[in-house]
């Protein structure tokens, strides 16, 4: 699969086949998305929490795709009312098929208030994070944004992730030192760091994860360039 940072906790995974998974979808304003990228399909959002730099852009790209969207129960009804058609609620340990992607929603570390049209904060239900499960039996944890807990051996020993996506700004989710904690909790052979460099107080880089996690590939990806796992 081609997997794309678009900056901060935004990525897409496009499949073989072509069907297009859009994680915590934040293009517009979001300072680190690469200027010119256009998002040409998407299948199906997946929104780790309410915060608008994780789900400022999920209404517009489902409405112009017809895009299923994964969200936690109080975040999907939200969604559901603002006009997402295919809104697909769930909560923590559930797993549901989307596409072909067998999705896992677990726990994460992190507050969950959605900022509502007037400026007010409302309820979100919790923050979460996702485990994808692929046809060819690869997996991948998503994180979202969370502090380390020590249920990621949970994580690790129900799911196995191949690859894991994880946050090391700092300030408001973990930094390097807590990320390299994850790592080993999480055994996952490669992981991609996240949520930093967007604005200046997000102070954690890879280099910092890559020093305290050693025997972990830490794969730096770039804003806009497309690799292939």
């Amino acid at each position: 699969m081609e997997i794309t940072w678009l900056g901060h906790g935004t990525f897409q995974l496009v499949l073989p086949d072509g069907e297009t998974l859009i994680l915590d979808p934040w293009t517009d304003g979001n300072p680190a998305y690469p200027a010119g990228f256009e998002i040409k399909r998407c299948d199906t959002i997946l929104v780790s929490h309410g915060h608008f730099d994780h789900i400022h852009d999920a209404l517009p790209i489902a409405k112009k795709f017809g895009s299923s969207v994964v969200a936690i129960y109080e975040t999907a009804v939200w969604l559901g009312k603002k006009g997402v058609e295919k809104s697909l609620p769930m909560n923590k340990g559930g797993s549901q098929q989307v596409g072909s992607v067998a999705v896992t929603m677990t726990h994460a570390v992190h507050s969950c208030g959605i900022q509502d049209d007037d400026g007010s904060i409302i309820y979100g239900g919790e923050a979460a994070g996702y485990v994808l499960k692929f046809a060819d039996g690869r997996t991948i944890y998503f994180a979202g944004d969370t502090n380390v807990f020590s249920d990621m051996a949970l994580i690790a020993e129900l799911y196995k992730p191949d690859l894991a996506i994880i946050p090391i700004g700092d300030l408001f989710t973990m930094g390097p030192r807590e990320a390299a904690v994850a790592c080993r909790l999480l055994g996952a052979g490669t992981v991609i760091p996240m949520h930093f460099g967007t604005f200046p107080p997000l102070t954690g880089r890879p280099g910092d994860l890559h020093k305290l996690a050693p025997h972990t590939a830490i794969w730096e990806l770039k804003p806009g360039h497309t690799v292939t796992w």
